[in-house]
């Protein structure tokens, strides 16, 4: 069986100031995620599922089918704000999303085997989706062995604002150990720093990140609903805690209930966190279309 990739393109672009997962970056109006197709589908990916909001999806099947359907099977999950277990309802002030771990568990029943997991507005290049594909097509998929894409850090930082960056820790074999998500990474020099409550800690720079491109196994949605629940009995009063696939992920390795392979890429990321990236990834864009690693359009 083909893995699956999912597409998480639900997260509201609140700092970038609009829907940037429907955003053209490409000189023939090509979205990211267009090109994160496309990789997919050269890497033996076989079906493709987009996590969205219900208020979006007109809008996004617009842009997106008439240039894909037909040449991968495409399905929709929904992540929704009331989508909670019983016993559970969403706090009167709550409008944020609860996060990445909720948008996974909401394609549950579109996914059968194998799959891969990123967001639909970076860019990860073709190395990544075929390092990806091979960990998937050996997976057990009744198994608990797990992957994650991880990026060289300065390849990751926009030079207009801090972002969030979960960093990685792993053992000589290239299995994770650690994972920690930090809300305020920038650049620092040569290197980086981050927000440590209210003091900044340095980074070399060379740190592995994920940058939630994970490869799964089916058996994570188990994990992942008790995981929600045990959140949401702690923090789900609150308005603005999420549930992060990073954290669900360290949580699972800490506790040997999963092994989670790293796989090095010497791809570099593009990725559209304020408005002012965007001319950087459409110059990174056309620096490999140039190249000849892209037709154009893209979809020809």
């Amino acid at each position: 069986m083909k893995p699956t990739l999912v597409i998480m393109a639900a997260g509201m672009g609140s700092r970038y100031g609009g829907l940037k997962q429907i955003d053209p970056v490409g000189p023939s109006g090509e979205i990211v995620l267009d090109y994160a197709i496309h990789d997919a589908i050269q890497a033996g990916f076989g079906a493709a599922v987009f996590v969205i909001r219900r208020d979006i999806e007109a809008d996004f099947r617009a842009i997106v089918e008439p240039h894909w359907q037909g040449r991968i099977p495409l399905a929709y999950a929904f992540q929704e704000l009331d989508d909670l277990p019983a016993g559970f309802a969403r706090p009167a002030d709550r409008t944020k999303p609860w996060g990445t771990g909720q948008a996974i568990l909401a394609c549950r029943a579109q996914v059968e085997g194998p799959f891969a997991v990123i967001n639909a507005d970076d860019f990860y290049g073709a190395g990544s989706f075929r390092a990806l594909a091979g960990f998937l097509r050996t997976a057990d998929p009744a198994g608990t062995d797990y992957a994650l894409v991880g990026f060289t850090l300065r390849h990751t930082l926009s030079d207009h604002g801090s972002v969030a960056r979960a960093l990685c820790a792993c053992d000589a074999e290239g299995r994770l150990t650690r994972i920690v998500e930090r809300l305020k990474v920038e650049r620092d020099g040569d290197g980086a720093r981050y927000l440590d409550g209210g003091d900044w800690r340095p980074l070399t720079g060379d740190e592995p990140v994920s940058m939630n491109m994970f490869g799964f196994t089916p058996t994570l949605f188990d994990q992942l609903d008790h995981a929600f629940r045990d959140f949401l009995a702690r923090e789900g009063e609150s308005p603005k805690a999420e549930f992060l696939i990073p954290t669900v992920v360290g949580d699972l390795i800490t506790r040997g209930e999963a092994r989670v392979s790293v796989l090095p890429t010497k791809e570099s990321w593009l990725g559209v966190t304020f408005p002012e990236d965007k001319p950087a990834v459409k110059a990174g864009i056309q620096a490999r279309i140039d190249e000849g690693l892209y037709p154009t359009p893209l979809w020809e």
